[in-house]
C-alpha cells in the first residue's frame, strides 16, 4: 500500500457513529479499512508510509457546493484558503455569472461585471471560450478538485446582451443550446443570479425551458433567487414551483433568510420545503455558518439602472437625475438589486476597492448614496461589501435541515474579505458542533461530504468507504476552529494537519505542500 493511517476515529460521511479504524490507501483509493477489534485472522494493513493518527479523525475531503475560485484556483496554485479548510471539491460558476461559455464580447462583459469578486482577469490568460475549454484548462492541475455550474447570466448575456426584456424564439433556442452544450462538455447543472443582472431579466417561462435542458441532463439548478429580504418566502416558492414545472432538481444557493422583515423566519422557509420533499420534490439547499453577506456595491442597485451594461450604469451614476433616482429607490422604496428592503447603510461595509487609491475606504460603513456613488464611479463598479443582515437563530435553524450542505460563498478578492472565505469548514466544527452542540460530529460531517457527493452525483466520493477516492480529511475534534476574523480575514484555521486528494497530501502536518492534485469533476449520469 501507498499509505496506511493508524489508529483513526473515523468518521466516514453516512452520519452514523464514529469508529476506530486503520486506512490503507493505494493508487489514489481507499484500498482497505480494518475496523479495531476486527476477526483474530485479520492482519492489519501495512505500507511504504504509516501515519499514526492517534487522537484524530478521519473523514471525507468537504465538499464546497457554493464557491466563487473561478480565477483563483488558475492564479493562486497554492489556494490555502481553501485546501487548508479540507476542501477537496469546489463548485464554481455560481450565481449566474463566469467565465464560460463565452464569445470574445461576452468575456469581456463579464470580466468587467464581476471584478469585484474575481479580479479584472488581467493576469489570466483566458484561452478557452467554451465550458469544456475551461474544464480542460483546469485539468492542467489545480489545488482541489472543481465542478461547475453553466451561469445563466453569462448564457443571457451570449445570446440577449443586457437589454431588460424577453428573449426572441431565436435568442432563446441560442440559449437552449449554450446550456446543452455545456452540460455535454461536463457541467453539472446551471446557476442563476436573479438579484443580478442580466440574468434577472429572465422571466420564470424562460427559465424553466433552460432547467428543462439541465434536467435532460440529469443536473440541478442552483439559483441565487429573486429575494432574500421582502417577499424572500415567495422568492423560494417561486424556485420550488418553477423546478417541480420543469422537472428538474433544485439546489437553493445560500438559502438564507436576512434584513429585519425575516428575522426568526427560518422554521416557515423549512415547512415550505418538507412539504414540497414530502410530494416528492428533489431539493437540496447550503449555507455558510456567519451572518453577513458578501457581494458586490453595484449589484445593489436597481435592476433598471444596470441595463444596458456596465457603461450604461457609469453613465447613469454621473447624472444627476439618474443618480437620484437610484438613490429614492435604494433609501426609500426598497431596491431590486437590495432584496426589496429600503437601504440600510450602516449595514454596508466596504471589503475591498480596486482602485488602490481608494484604500482607505476598506473597513468603514458606507455613510450614504453620496459615498457609494462616489465609490461606484471612481472604482469603476469594482467595489466589494459585507452586508450585516442577517440572523443567528436563522443560521442555527436552517442548518439543521435533513437537505442542508455546506457552502462558503467565499469571495477571495479584497484586503479584507468575508472570514466564511477561509474558515466555513473548520467554522461548522468547531463553533456548531464542538462549542454549540448544534449539530453532531457525524451529522455535520455528512452534511459537509456526503450530502453534497450526491447531489454532484459522485459514484465514488463524499464517504470514507473502501474503492472510494481517497480525498481525505484529517483532522483534531478537540482543536479544530477557523482562525479567520473580520478584523483578520485571511488566517488559516487550526486543528487540521492533513488533507490529501487522490492519496496525495495537499496539506501535510498544517502546511500546504507543493501537489496539485485537483482536476475538473465532470457531470455523471450515475443516479
Amino acid at each position: 500500500m501507498d499509505l496506511v493511517i493508524r489508529d483513526v476515529d473515523v468518521v466516514d460521511g453516512s452520519g452514523g457513529d464514529a469508529y476506530r479504524a486503520d486506512v490503507a490507501v493505494d493508487g489514489g483509493r481507499i484500498a482497505a479499512i480494518v475496523k479495531e477489534g476486527a476477526a483474530a485472522g485479520c492482519q492489519r494493513p501495512t505500507a511504504r508510509r504509516v501515519l499514526d493518527a492517534e487522537g484524530l479523525a478521519l473523514s471525507p475531503g468537504f465538499i464546497d457546493m457554493h464557491a466563487h475560485s473561478d480565477l483563483a484556483l488558475l492564479r493562486d496554485p497554492d489556494h490555502s484558503a481553501k485546501a487548508a479548510q479540507g476542501v477537496t471539491l469546489e463548485v464554481l460558476g455560481q450565481d449566474g455569472l463566469s467565465y464560460a461559455p463565452v464569445d470574445d464580447r461576452t468575456l469581456a462583459e463579464v470580466r468587467r461585471a464581476i471584478t469585484g469578486w474575481n479580479g479584472d482577469g488581467s493576469d489570466i490568460d483566458f484561452d478557452w471560450r467554451t465550458v469544456g475549454e475551461y474544464l480542460d484548462r483546469l485539468d492542467r492541475g489545480i489545488a482541489v478538485n472543481a465542478a461547475y455550474l453553466i451561469p445563466q447570466g453569462t448564457v443571457r448575456m451570449y445570446a440577449v446582451g443586457w437589454d431588460d426584456r424577453p428573449a426572441t424564439d431565436a435568442e432563446l433556442n441560442r440559449m437552449r443550446q449554450l446550456v446543452a452544450e455545456g452540460m455535454e462538455q461536463g457541467a453539472v447543472g446551471m446557476s442563476s443570479g436573479l438579484t443580478y443582472t442580466p440574468g434577472m431579466y429572465a422571466p420564470d417561462t424562460e427559465l424553466a425551458q433552460l432547467c428543462e435542458v439541465v434536467a435532460r441532463y440529469g443536473g440541478y439548478y442552483c439559483p441565487h433567487h429573486r429575494s432574500y429580504g421582502a417577499g424572500a418566502l415567495q422568492a423560494y416558492e417561486e424556485m420550488v414551483a418553477l423546478t417541480r414545472d420543469a422537472g428538474c432538481a433544485l439546489h437553493l444557493a445560500h438559502a438564507t433568510m436576512n434584513f429585519g422583515v425575516n428575522k426568526g423566519r427560518a422554521p416557515e422557509l423549512l415547512a415550505l420545503l418538507d412539504r414540497a420533499l414530502d410530494a416528492g420534490a428533489d431539493i437540496s439547499l447550503d449555507t455558510y455558518p456567519y451572518t453577513p453577506g458578501c457581494t458586490t456595491l453595484v449589484a445593489l442597485l436597481p435592476s433598471w439602472a444596470s441595463e444596458g451594461g456596465p457603461e450604461a450604469i457609469l453613465a447613469r451614476l454621473r447624472d444627476e437625475a439618474a443618480s437620484e433616482r437610484i438613490r429614492h429607490h435604494l433609501e426609500e422604496i426598497g431596491s431590486d438589486g437590495c432584496h426589496g428592503v429600503p437601504i440600510e447603510w450602516e449595514t454596508v461595509e466596504i471589503s475591498g476597492v480596486s482602485d488602490p487609491g481608494l484604500v482607505d475606504f476598506v473597513g468603514r460603513r458606507v455613510d450614504g448614496w453620496a459615498t457609494a456613488r462616489r465609490l461606484l464611479v471612481e472604482d469603476r463598479l469594482g467595489t466589494t461589501i459585507l452586508q450585516h443582515v442577517g440572523h443567528e437563530e436563522n443560521v442555527r435553524t436552517i442548518m439543521r435541515h435533513r437537505v442542508h450542505t455546506g457552502g462558503s460563498d467565499g469571495i477571495l478578492q479584497g484586503l479584507k474579505p468575508h472570514p466564511r472565505a477561509y474558515g466555513t469548514f473548520p467554522h461548522y466544527l468547531g463553533r456548531y458542533v464542538r462549542e454549540l452542540g448544534v449539530l453532531s460530529l457525524e451529522e455535520c460531517v455528512a452534511h459537509l461530504t456526503s450530502r453534497p457527493a450526491a447531489r454532484l452525483r459522485l459514484p465514488d466520493r463524499g464517504m470514507v468507504r473502501e474503492g472510494y477516492r481517497a480525498d481525505l480529511v484529517l483532522f483534531d475534534p478537540t482543536t479544530v476552529a477557523a482562525a479567520s476574523t473580520y478584523d483578520t480575514p485571511r488566517r488559516l484555521p487550526v486543528g487540521i494537519p492533513h488533507v490529501l486528494i487522490d492519496g496525495r497530501f495537499v496539506m501535510e502536518d498544517g502546511k500546504r505542500t507543493d501537489v496539485l492534485a485537483g482536476r475538473s469533476i465532470r457531470r455523471t449520469r450515475t443516479p
